[in-house]
């Protein structure tokens, strides 16, 4: 059985649109064309394909998607859970599924209508309208084990809710109808209750019950009424997927809009920060009293806003749902397509792995694993891009030594999302990788991509995961419709209190050398 971890294990950090369109074209030919290189037949049949996927992860009686499935797809390979964040992925799914004519606009309410009926009855911290990591999709009973002798204690993940949340906020965006539904859930969750005011970032999460444990605080940030026992650690990097939570707190007045800029683009370039991956250059700005380091990390002649780990979905599933390049335009428009020519040579020419698409997914070898490009990652050790996690150890100027880089790498995993959310970026370089892990690999089922590819050995994972899935479906439910994944979650509160923030920031990434010249 594959499991995938919560997002809070798999991305803790130590110490640390445009106007919704209400009204989809009737026809394809009545869409804008997808992006250039990108062949709209080819991206609707794998649009199709994935859906599929989705109509055998969901339970229909409940509405609730598993967490994965298998390359067959058949109901008894099931994982047996899920998610916040799968439901939300679900949601979303079914909302492109029906703006690409996949699925009727009765299909499309009827499907979201016994989702959100469900959502309502399960179990979740009331003091916080937040829910829990783990249900059981066929019940909707909160999980206290994922298998036997694999118990899970209840937790409150802000980023696996922020998920959900995005999910409700476009359900009731795309389906008016459903709004009254999806907004009663919404309305009550707050994000607030996740923000320390006395760092200016987010916890990871916390527990409503009593943890023996002095690391973990026990706190109350937004007048629960009594104290949670807080994780650790911070979301203290900013080019995080977590800053979906941190989105949706400031658009709801939950979270002070200073936090924008609370989170480290980088860390400032002392010994204090030697553990990290290598001194980042920069300068300091201040926006809304807040002093920020705008710093950046080198890789390959370019000047980089890095993620923690270095893996794709950390740094672009965000603006799947957000246009932070055009509410940024020189912030995030110029680190996105950077980040994305990072990931192509990492695996095109560092590596030489011949494809390229580094994120967290399914373990080809079994189970799930973080992957990503080591040196676009703030974390020293970072995610690696191959099985045999071969890291590259930098110098850190006046503070340490590094050691040589690697002269080969291992066998590398690539996974077909990344290359989903690079398409808006890199859409002829997306759609040429997808080919070729699908023509060179037994990479493609009944349900669209296989989870993870080991390119070297060849081993396939043969299954599906909805989050993953479900970044494929908003990638292409944005190529497709009209940027209607963005319209539906950036419309009003959104983009009025996030647009200002990201309109006044000048990050300092840049790209020093041609791309020809490379």
């Amino acid at each position: 059985m594959t499991r995938r971890r919560s997002t809070v294990a798999a991305l803790a950090v130590t110490g640390v649109a445009l106007a919704a369109t209400a009204m989809i074209p009737a026809s394809a030919s009545d869409r804008p064309a997808p992006p250039r290189g990108a062949p709209p037949g080819q991206l609707r049949h794998w649009a199709e394909d994935t859906w599929t996927s989705f109509e055998a992860l969901v339970v229909d009686s409940t509405g609730l998607p598993d967490d994965n499935i298998g390359g067959d797809l058949s109901p008894d390979s099931r994982g047996g859970y899920t998610s916040p964040t799968n439901i939300g992925a679900y949601l979303w799914s079914t909302v492109v599924a029906r703006d690409t004519g996949l699925i009727e606009d009765d299909e499309a309410r009827d499907r979201m209508a016994t989702t959100l009926e469900s959502v309502a009855e399960l179990e979740k911290h009331d003091a916080s309208g937040m829910f829990y990591n783990w249900y059981d999709p066929a019940t909707g009973a909160k999980l206290d084990e994922l298998g036997e002798d694999d118990p899970v204690e209840p937790f409150l993940s802000s980023v696996d809710n922020g998920w959900l949340a995005t999910g409700l906020l476009l359900a009731a965006h795309a389906e008016p109808s459903l709004a009254d539904e999806a907004d009663a859930v919404r309305k009550q969750m707050d994000f607030g209750c996740f923000y320390d005011p006395e760092v200016n970032q987010i916890r990871g999460g916390f527990w409503d019950t009593d943890q023996d444990d002095p690391n973990l605080p026990a706190d109350d940030y937004c007048g629960m009424g009594t104290d949670v026992w807080y994780t650790g650690h911070h979301y203290g990097a900013f080019n995080t997927e977590p800053r979906i939570a941190s989105y949706l707190g400031i658009a709801e007045g939950q979270i002070p809009a200073e936090h924008y800029f609370g989170p480290a683009r980088t860390f400032e370039p002392t010994c204090d920060w030697s553990w990290t991956e290598t001194n980042a250059s920069g300068q300091w700005e201040s926006y809304l009293g807040v002093d920020v380091f705008e710093g950046t990390l080198p890789y390959r002649g370019m000047d980089i806003v890095p993620t923690w780990g270095g893996s794709m979905f950390e740094a672009l599933m965000v603006p799947l749902f957000v246009p932070e390049e055009e509410w940024g335009p020189d912030s995030w428009a110029v680190n996105h397509p950077l980040y994305v020519q990072g990931q192509i040579e990492h695996g095109l020419q560092e590596a030489d792995y011949g494809y390229w698409g580094f994120s967290p997914s399914n373990d080809p070898a079994g189970g799930y694993r973080e992957y990503g490009v080591d040196q676009l990652g703030m974390d020293g050790p970072g995610y690696t891009s191959d099985q045999e996690r071969t890291s590259v150890d930098q110098p850190y100027e006046g503070c340490r030594e590094g050691s040589e880089a690697p002269t080969e790498y291992g066998d590398g995993v690539v996974t077909p999302h990344a290359s989903f959310l690079a398409l808006r970026y890199a859409p002829q370089e997306a759609v040429k990788n997808l080919r070729k892990i699908a023509r060179d690999f037994d990479a493609y089922g009944p349900g669209g991509f296989y989870d993870a590819v080991a390119v070297r050995s060849g081993q396939v994972s043969e299954r599906y995961l909805a989050l993953d899935q479900g970044m494929i479906m908003a990638a292409l439910g944005n190529a497709l419709a009209d940027d209607s994944v963005r319209g539906y979650v950036s419309d009003g509160a959104v983009e009025d209190s996030l647009r200002p923030l990201m309109e006044m920031e000048e990050f300092t990434a840049s790209d020093r050398v041609p791309s020809h010249g490379r």
